[in-house]
């Protein structure tokens, strides 16, 4: 290895001077531009976080006072040494509560006893409440209530319960577990606090009422009475199921007695169209027979008419000749008077009494 000494500058070991000139230089040139940069920067600008406001407050110079500017996130100039201040407020939602539990309120809010109200029926009740508000207008708020937290402590603070009383004080004891009608006080709990806070730069977001407690012989009390309304209630559920069963036994009867009466109208209806279309039968067959009858008589009528008519004789002889139909030999004598030859006809029609009369 190279001895420690042939490393140094030999140049620098026999002038100490030189080296300390030149760190000098270094140090004006270099770190004393910055440190005097960041003490600058450090005095003259300042940051507003993401969850601020800032108010510009001019001590001396021109327009000195309160700023109507807001002032967003980010580095903002401001003369040092009290020429100028800014004052912070916080942009994001604040919890305020009430509560005697404080193991149960959220990390960071602040902190009070739980609202003590007095119901209308003379009874006091504590309430845990939790206000969730913000700053909406911290021009007003600095101007209205005043720096820090003043907001809290001069605005907030002095109107949550007067006002909680003045809305939930209104019900009885008992509509406390009424919840459309406790929610609906909160509500009205709400509309009266923005309206004290809001012309300060102050809007509550929400009340919520979390847990409300009453002395123990009241909560006995209480409790003894909602059993024994539960009871009434019971014993009332039951009767009407009773007779809703009663009503339910009674319409099932009913029911199959009128499906009963139905069948037998059904049936009463089916013997009365059978018989309804047997009679109708009846009565068009008996119709037929009476048209065919006549329409018989009538041909027989039509039929003697025809014999008495001329020509008649002739269809006589005709039917009458019809007598040989179906006989196979006959000896009968063919001679004398009453000889009779089947080849002479004109014998034959004088025989069965037809004269020709075409011949006379």
């Amino acid at each position: 290895m190279r001895d420690y000494n042939e490393s140094i500058n030999p140049e620098i070991v026999e002038k100490p001077d030189l080296f300390f000139s030149r760190l000098k230089e270094f140090f004006f040139k270099f770190i004393l531009p910055a440190i005097i940069l960041i003490v600058i920067f450090k005095t003259c600008f300042i940051y507003i976080k993401p969850n601020e406001f800032g108010i510009k407050q001019v001590n001396i110079g021109f327009r000195t006072g309160l700023q109507h500017t807001v002032y967003q996130t980010g580095f903002h100039f401001l003369m040092p040494f009290g020429f100028e201040m800014m004052h912070r407020f916080p942009k994001n939602i604040q919890v305020f509560e009430l509560t005697n539990s404080p193991l149960t309120a959220s990390a960071g809010s602040r902190l009070e006893k739980a609202a003590h109200i007095q119901t209308s029926d003379g009874f006091f009740v504590d309430v845990d409440v939790s206000i969730i508000y913000r700053i909406d207008d911290p021009y007003k708020v600095i101007t209205t209530v005043g720096p820090g937290l003043l907001y809290e402590d001069s605005a907030i603070i002095p109107k949550v319960e007067p006002k909680l009383k003045e809305s939930l004080g209104e019900m009885t004891t008992e509509e406390f577990y009424n919840s459309p009608l406790r929610v609906k006080k909160v509500a009205r709990a709400k509309e009266l606090l923005n309206k004290e806070l809001e012309p300060k730069g102050i809007k509550v977001e929400h009340v919520l009422v979390r847990y409300f407690i009453y002395s123990e012989e009241i909560q006995r009390n209480i409790e003894e009475k909602k059993l024994k309304d539960q009871l009434v209630f019971t014993n009332q559920a039951k009767a009407r199921a009773t007779a809703e069963e009663a009503l339910v036994k009674k319409t099932t009867q009913e029911g199959a007695a009128n499906i009963k009466v139905k069948l037998e109208e059904g049936r009463a209806y089916a013997v009365r169209t059978i018989a309804e279309k047997d009679l109708y039968v009846r009565t068009k067959k008996a119709e037929g027979d009476l048209l065919v009858k006549l329409a018989e008589a009538r041909k027989t009528e039509l039929i003697n008419q025809a014999y008495q008519k001329s020509g008649s004789d002739k269809l006589i002889g005709l039917k009458m000749a019809e007598v040989y139909k179906g006989l196979d030999v006959i000896m009968l004598s063919s001679s004398g008077q009453y000889g009779i030859n089947p080849l002479n006809l004109e014998n034959s029609l004088k025989m069965f009494g037809i004269e020709d009369k075409g011949d006379k």
